[in-house]
């Protein structure tokens, strides 16, 4: 008689789940046992169940398919929170099997009891406890199908105890797969934006991940309105290659160009993004949004015309009730202002007549250089997405994902185990920060021991880099920020990973070159320029009397020389090259 525990797993196999990241614990020994009889799914054991979430956040987001996950009663499940949290403002299908202690003791103060159907429910599209054996596997076909067709999360809650009930004789449902559909506006509202886009003088277009799928839809758009495309940062991957209409990324990472072109507009049309920085937006210009979520229509900034569909069949249906415009002075204006902005970064992007410590510009620009055609990149946030996000080239086969929502440190590492793991052939490049790779230094060891050959090149700074911008923009003198790392290239070797640590601008080629190519895992600690400026595209007021105030206050305390080395990463090379 097969146990719920082996519906659950046959319901997963008919699905198309390939592994469950996790760590095993007493309450989930029936889900695992399931598993280890059944052996067509494997199971990727980490050694933190936080890096277990964004594992499968990471394979879904790659592959656009329903990953799993779980944890064990208590402790166990409550470590998946913040990897569940990044999957769901990701819009991600993910699975998590939180394990729960024995049913009969729920209320009772009992050891590890939590309710994880109350702290998940933030984090997730459904979540549901399940009291009594007959709720399965009905209640794992709901929670999996809102996942996928709400692209979120979803978790279940089970009492160990019941994964080892008999599993009672009832109807399988059919595979559960995303439905394909055609979503677009009706043919009235699709006339009103014609009408708003053809009245228009200066079109911008502001895509975001929205547009995945839809490339060349959207330069065909861009062509019969003659206007600049704008990327938000999670649409770089899908929008900026093959694209003679971009002028770059805007938000407080993005270029001028970007920001100028939007601002300059008369009509912002904005396409799959749900860009969230109000204060990038144009202060003039009419707004049409187009989003497959009608919630996500107008929340971010007022809008004249709100339109739910897909972006590319939306854009199909728009475009022959477009005339073509002659005039391109706007897009004329705006792809020479991204050209000026282009030429700009990428001349900070230098050797710097080998002096250290290393520019992060001169890594990120050698990394997209270095690596294969179709890698993935995974940058933590703070400045690793910074560079990455100006300095990775897209092709259209490579990759870019990351915690670009929810913003959480220590992202790059058990991202990259998720991405390898599914595409164990293809090369994944994790950029990780010094703070973050720190944070879950544990699963170094975890692709060690799943023998992933994830490349991970360091960006040590010996501070939490980005935080310290942030003090200075608003005024504060740096405090509690600073590192003491170790030789994360030792650390490496010491586990059993091919390790590296760059200080000079000369070796850094050679060490990338001789890490992508090594057949395993390899880490490059590469010892990087603390007070490099990632200056956003327009400065506020309040930025630059935070500046100003930092400067005064940082001499007061007596931290001179911190503000002579700001000016020698970013100002005397400039003057002297």
């Amino acid at each position: 008689m097969p146990t719920i525990a082996d519906t659950i797993v046959a319901t997963m196999k008919d699905a198309g789940v390939q592994r469950v990241y996790g760590l095993p614990g007493d309450s989930l020994n029936g889900f695992t046992d399931a598993l280890r009889r059944d052996g067509t799914i494997a199971w990727q054991h980490v050694r933190h169940e936080e890096a277990a979430a964004f594992a499968a956040a990471a394979e879904a987001a790659l592959t656009g398919e329903l990953t799993v996950c779980a944890g064990s009663c208590g402790p166990g499940n409550t470590h998946l929170i913040n990897g569940l949290y990044d999957a769901n403002r990701s819009r991600v299908p993910v699975l998590a099997i939180a394990a729960q202690i024995p049913g009969p003791e729920i209320g009772s103060e009992y050891f590890q009891e939590t309710h994880p159907q109350d702290l998940f429910r933030e984090a997730s599209v459904y979540t549901e406890l399940v009291s009594i054996p007959e709720q399965l596997p009905h209640v794992l076909e709901i929670a999996m199908r809102a996942a996928v067709e709400r692209r979120g999360v979803a978790v279940v809650v089970i009492p160990g105890e019941i994964f080892l009930k008999d599993a009672r004789d009832a109807r399988r449902s059919a595979p559960i797969a995303q439905a394909q559909r055609i979503v677009r506006p009706a043919d009235d509202e699709l006339q009103r934006a014609a009408e708003l886009l053809d009245g228009a003088k200066r079109v911008t277009i502001l895509g975001g991940a929205g547009v995945e799928g839809a490339h060349a839809e959207l330069i065909a758009l861009a062509e019969r309105l003659r206007a600049p495309i704008v990327h938000a940062l999670r649409g770089k991957e899908f929008i900026e290659y093959d694209n003679p209409y971009d002028v770059g990324m805007t938000g407080l990472i993005g270029f001028a160009s970007g920001y100028r072109a939007i601002e300059n507009s008369d009509v912002l049309l904005m396409l799959g993004t749900d860009f969230p920085y109000r204060q990038f937006y144009p202060s003039r210009a009419k707004i049409i949004q187009v989003d497959i979520r009608g919630e996500h229509l107008g929340r971010r900034t007022p809008i004249d015309l709100g339109l739910v569909g897909s972006v590319r069949d939306t854009v199909r249906a728009l475009l022959p009730l477009l005339r073509e415009r002659k005039d391109s002075k706007h897009l004329d204006a705006a792809t020479a202002h991204y050209a000026k902005s282009r030429k700009g970064l990428d001349e900070l992007a230098t050797n710097d007549r080998n002096r250290a410590p290393i520019h992060p510009q001169f890594v990120a620009k050698l990394v997209s250089e270095l690596a294969s055609d179709d890698a993935v990149f995974i940058p933590d946030v703070g400045s690793p997405t910074v560079w990455a996000a100006r300095y990775l080239e897209m092709n259209g086969r490579r990759r870019l994902i990351g915690s670009f929502n929810h913003g959480t440190m220590a992202n790059a590492l058990p991202h990259a185990i998720g991405a390898q793991s599914a595409f164990p052939e293809r090369q994944v490049v994790a950029l990780a920060g010094d703070g973050g790779l720190a944070m879950l230094l544990g699963e170094l060891l975890t692709v060690r021991q799943l023998h992933l050959p994830v490349k991970i090149v360091v960006f040590n700074n010996s501070s939490l880099n980005f935080v310290e911008l942030e003090m200075k923009a608003a005024g504060f003198v740096t405090y509690g920020t600073g590192l003491d790392n170790p030789d994360f290239a030792e650390v490496a070797r010491a586990i059993g990973i091919h390790g590296r640590r760059v200080e000079r601008p000369d070796e850094l080629e050679s060490a990338l070159a001789e890490a992508f190519a090594h057949d395993g895992p390899a880490l490059i600690d590469v010892v990087t320029a603390r007070q490099e400026l990632s200056i956003p595209p327009t400065i506020s007021a309040a930025q630059a009397k935070g500046f100003t105030l930092y400067a005064l206050r940082t001499i007061l305390s007596g931290r001179g020389e911190e503000l002579m080395d700001l000016a020698d990463t970013n100002l005397f090379r400039r003057l002297f090259d």
